[in-house]
């Protein structure tokens, strides 16, 4: 399962952020994951929760978003969503290349305590 490596990686990210910006405590986290990300979200939301149990995000709320995964046509040019990894081109059917949706990044944090106020973009 690879969603513990990338809770943990999750993980590390906060305590970076916290060092650097003097916070405390994390109540929430803004992750955006691309639908093309090969993540299964339950799994990585039960992963977080068991590798921040005792940590400074310890019952903090992991939130997802899941922009659309968009692509273009590597023959005729067009843009499109894509529902797979090899979706291929509404228009001419021809192969696609990804522009987004493999993506997983913290697009911000809640925190509180040290130094920092309620709100922090990560």
């Amino acid at each position: 399962m690879h969603e513990v490596s990338l809770a943990r990686e999750i993980l590390r990210i906060l305590q970076e952020q916290a060092r650097m910006q003097g916070f405390g405590r994390v109540h929430r986290v803004h992750l955006e994951l691309g639908p093309l990300s090969c993540v299964d979200p339950e799994a990585l939301i039960f992963a977080f929760e068991a590798v921040t149990a005792d940590t400074l995000a310890r019952g903090a709320r992991l939130e997802l978003h899941r922009p659309p995964a968009r692509g273009t046509c590597r023959h005729c040019g067009h843009g499109y969503t894509m529902d797979s990894l090899v979706t291929p081109c509404p228009r001419c059917g021809g192969p696609g290349r990804i522009l987004s949706g493999l993506e997983m990044r913290v697009r911000d944090l809640e925190v509180s305590g040290g130094h920092a106020g309620t709100s922090r973009e990560g």
